[in-house]
């Protein structure tokens, strides 16, 4: 279980102190996905960087089961934007990067591990390709591979599907919820999109502008439900998250 409180981030310059952030609380449940979305600048990749360790000077706490959040006692998986892969490493090199920088052993049983999500993502057969002879949807089942091999405490995602046309999208974020049914992985991703949130979010998460605090955590009825495009819940609910945007962003 994740646990934030009273989370408060400010940058100083030599001329002004500005809060980037907060406060901010919330409780997110292991397995649990959780959608940020909000204004540009309100504050979402600070808290997606005090989560993922790179920003320690903060007010507040922030634990997992309890323990204070460290990147070296925590496994911690990030999925950023341009996904993340290097350019001279192989898909295969690619995706046990993470395992190979928190020092786990490849044994038998997690190369049967790398081997299934590989074939679960369809990309094993490119192991041997660089991912610049990938296509961005092939990139994307590279990343979101090397995130679930590593089994993370929690795993992060800043806007990850954003880079892609819509048909690649739609499969990429069916690929990812299928990934994240079957190994429950804890998950907060941060997006601009409503449909996103809605499709992806078990909770919804309502950051304000600058500094972010919560606006409104909702508890997302059509996150699992089949076809929810096309009910009218959904067209309810897009209506709703807009509403908030225009009262309390604007």
């Amino acid at each position: 279980m994740i646990q934030v409180n009273d989370l408060c981030v400010t940058y100083k310059s030599k001329q002004e102190t500005i809060q980037a952030l907060g406060p901010v609380s919330l409780t997110i449940k292991q397995g649990d996905i959780y959608a940020i979305i909000g204004p540009s600048g309100c504050g979402k990749s600070t808290l997606l960087n005090v989560l993922s360790g790179l920003i320690q000077n903060y007010d507040g706490t922030a634990t997992i089961n309890n323990v204070k959040l460290n990147p070296k006692a925590h496994k911690i998986g990030l999925i950023p934007q341009n996904f993340g892969l290097l350019p001279w490493q192989t898909v295969y090199q690619n995706c046990v990067l993470a395992i190979k920088i928190k020092g786990i052993k490849i044994d038998d049983n997690m190369e049967k591990r790398i081997t299934y999500i590989m074939k679960k993502l369809n990309i094993e057969h490119l192991k041997n390709r660089y991912p610049k002879e990938l296509s961005g949807g092939q990139q994307q089942r590279v990343a979101i591979a090397r995130a679930f091999i590593l089994n993370p405490d929690l795993l992060l995602m800043d806007e990850p599907f954003s880079a892609l046309d819509a048909l690649t999208r739609e499969e990429a974020q069916a690929l990812f919820l299928d990934m994240l049914h079957t190994y429950e992985t804890t998950t907060v991703f941060v997006t601009h999109n409503i449909d996103e949130a809605i499709y992806m979010g078990k909770k919804i998460i309502m950051l304000s502008k600058n500094p972010g605090v919560i606006v409104e955590i909702i508890d997302n009825p059509l996150f699992n439900v089949p076809n929810m495009r096309e009910t009218e819940a959904y067209g309810k609910l897009c209506t709703h998250i807009r509403h908030v945007i225009k009262k309390g962003w604007v």
